[in-house]
């Protein structure tokens, strides 16, 4: 497999009263990810990014931007709702003159993109969605993330052994109080979100038909705070959906399964473009 330069290009996205960092790498077709509630940070180790986002930029131009309340954005006095970070991100599309995106989300981030694509998919070419949150399953326990510890929640989210204690050992060492602050105001801001009701929108359900561009619900076989309960009821409700189940995965599908996550994503992309 080819090689992206992987050169990493940090910018501002100023809007709304709002200036948020995004960061760009690789080659191809534009590629937006959207973090989920542990922010952009953590899927970078100074300017490597994580292996998930290396394997897709060989074959994408991954643009991440880092959401409005999270990092050291403050949060703006219009973030209000889970909506408003939708239309934030069509503003972004739209103000960035971006056509044919892949639109992929991971957790809160997919949760925002369902939201996005409800609403307009004109300018997307994709859309893929893995561990999300924003609809509710009756008779389906889920786990409450906000009643969980941050070790917790890496012992609850990470199957795999040897990510699991790396993950727990960065969180014993020493942090700054700028990172400190930075966890804070990242799960301030998904309480916001997703406080109440929990991590869901009541409405999402009756619209998720009008999502019209190719879909592709990746999901893990263990996730713990999304069952895969969840991902066969989004394959179904969204009509041009197809799901795709990882396995040895739990809710941090990207970080325990790298290489088959971004290898399921590049390649639905390139069958939808040959």
């Amino acid at each position: 497999m080819a090689k992206s330069k992987q050169i990493l290009e940090r910018s501002k996205f100023t809007w709304m009263d709002c200036s948020s960092e995004v960061v760009e790498f690789g080659e191809g077709p534009a590629l937006l990810y959207l973090h989920g509630a542990g922010g952009a940070g953590p899927l970078f180790d100074g300017e490597k990014p994580a292996a998930f986002l290396e394997q897709l930029a060989t074959r994408f131009r991954v643009i991440l931007p880092e959401h409005p309340g999270f990092g050291d954005i403050d949060r703006p006095e219009w973030l209000r709702s889970i909506h408003d970070l939708a239309y934030y991100y069509l503003d972004f599309i739209e103000q960035r003159g971006l056509r044919d995106v892949h639109l992929v989300g991971s957790s809160l981030g997919g949760w925002i993109a369902l939201e996005m694509a409800v609403r307009n998919t004109s300018a997307l070419a994709s859309l893929c969605i893995s561990g999300a949150a924003g609809i509710r399953l009756e008779g389906v326990q889920r786990a409450d993330i906000f009643l969980w510890s941050r070790e917790e929640f890496i012992q609850n989210c990470i199957v795999n052994d040897a990510k699991r204690e790396q993950m727990l050992s960065a969180l014993a060492e020493n942090i700054s109080p700028e990172r400190q602050a930075r966890v804070l105001r990242a799960w301030e801001t998904t309480a916001l979100l997703g406080w109440n009701p929990r991590m869901h929108d009541p409405q999402l359900k009756y619209w998720l038909h009008r999502i019209n561009v190719p879909t592709l619900v990746v999901w893990a076989d263990q996730d713990r705070v999304t069952p895969l309960a969840y991902g066969e009821a989004f394959a179904r409700m969204i009509p041009v959906a197809k799901l795709t189940v990882l396995a040895e995965a739990g809710h941090l599908t990207h970080i325990d399964q790298p290489i088959r996550f971004a290898d399921a994503v590049a390649t639905f992309a390139q069958e939808l473009a040959a």
